[in-house]
């Protein structure tokens, strides 16, 4: 019997397997964020990592080795799953399915790709703070670079969005309404937003105020594209979705919307630091505490639709502990990272510094129990698709559109 892989039925859905690992190596970074100090600096640093492993009891020890360990693993596997994607990738072009893709509703699939580069460059960004000694006395010569990285990415992300709709919106009939009853063209508004969130990072840490004009400007527009974008197809595929019903193999996008709410609300909080800092513009923590509260509102909401849905499709069964593959099933990593971050940031910058809950209580605990939990699934997630796609197996792979 002839045996291959499920990821050699190559869909661009596969750069998911980089973005997801990328944001779990994200959520380990929030341990250094807010359990390490960091005085006068909005990150931590490689020093300030090692001033609080020297000097910090058992505990803070054990989570700077699980962060550090953390980091490590989801960026290179971030990395690794990124580099097999651009290889398969290019040889996917060459190929009569790829001239299909781009003639059909899945051609908004290929911003997977940008989607994945921005994730990478803010990870890798990470991957610098956490390992690399001296690393800030050199950043502000760094965030010129990075910001010309995001900006390309966005450049290419637009390029991909462009062609889009300048074949569908030109020519009538091109654009397959039965077959976007799913959130699956919400994809380009992901991209764009992880592009705006790269370039709000120098508005928060860079004490210069044209870069971090040139921040707050570059990450409005491409977070104002994101948010245009995401109405139009949030609408039209309820529309879509109404009338046909959800398509079982892409059901995991109904939840896209989760890791877009902490993707905005990160960037949103990068500029207000730099506004704060650099423009003298003040918000108070209880109006942070609000505009968190509300972005979590819409996680736990489009987090039960996207359950019920997925339950009654079956969805995990036949998907996650089932033998069926689809690349789609690596969206379902994405939701469960970006409601650990935003958890941890509702709780730091919200209910902490709003005076509502007090650090190392009982009810901070909790909360942060609620990270960790979704935050350890997803691992658990990420290591069994990589198994059920990369290994080998005699399955067919479903195409996710």
């Amino acid at each position: 019997m002839q045996t291959n892989r499920p990821a050699d039925n190559y869909s661009p859905l596969y750069f998911l397997a980089s973005v997801g690992a990328g944001g779990l190596s994200v959520t380990f970074f929030m341990y250094l964020m807010f359990w390490v100090p960091h005085p006068g600096r909005p990150v931590p640093i490689f020093e300030d990592i090692m001033a609080a492993f020297s000097t910090g009891g058992a505990p803070l020890k054990t989570a700077i080795i699980i962060a550090m360990s953390g980091i490590a693993v989801f960026a290179f596997i971030n990395l690794q799953k990124l580099f097999w994607n651009i290889s398969a990738f290019n040889r996917f072009r060459k190929t009569e399915g790829y001239q299909k893709l781009r003639n059909s509703n899945a051609e908004t699939t290929l911003l997977a790709y940008p989607l994945a580069l921005a994730m990478s460059v803010n990870g890798l960004f990470i991957v610098g703070l956490v390992f690399v000694p001296g690393l800030w006395s050199i950043v502000e010569i760094l965030f010129p670079f990075a910001m010309a990285a995001f900006l390309a990415i966005g450049i290419f992300a637009l390029s991909i969005i462009g062609d889009f709709l300048g074949r569908v919106l030109t020519k009538g009939g091109l654009f397959d309404v039965t077959a976007h009853n799913s959130f699956a063209q919400m994809l380009p508004t992901f991209a764009l937003a992880m592009v705006a969130v790269g370039l709000a990072a120098p508005a928060a840490m860079s004490t210069n105020a044209l870069v971090v004009g040139v921040a707050l400007i570059g990450s409005t527009f491409f977070s104002t594209v994101a948010i245009i974008y995401a109405a139009v197809a949030l609408f039209t595929a309820f529309n879509s979705m109404l009338h046909y019903g959800t398509a079982k193999e892409s059901a995991p996008t109904l939840m896209i919307l989760i890791p877009l709410m902490t993707i905005l609300g990160i960037m949103f909080l990068r500029q207000d630091h730099g506004m704060h800092t650099t423009f003298e513009s003040h918000t108070s923590a209880a109006e942070t505490m609000i505009f968190l509260a509300r972005l979590v509102s819409v996680q736990v909401m489009f987090l039960g639709l996207g359950l019920v849905v997925l339950k009654r499709e079956e969805y995990f069964k036949d998907f996650v502990f089932g033998s069926k593959t689809s690349p789609g099933s690596y969206a379902l990593v994405c939701p469960g990272v970006a409601i650990s971050v935003l958890t941890q940031f509702f709780l730091h910058k919200g209910l902490v510094a709003a005076g509502i809950v007090d650090k190392f209580s009982v009810a901070y605990w909790v909360v942060i129990a609620i990270a960790l939990a979704f935050q350890w699934s997803m691992v658990w997630l990420v290591f069994r698709l990589n198994r059920q796609h990369f290994g080998r197996t005699t399955a067919a792979a479903v195409p996710a559109e």
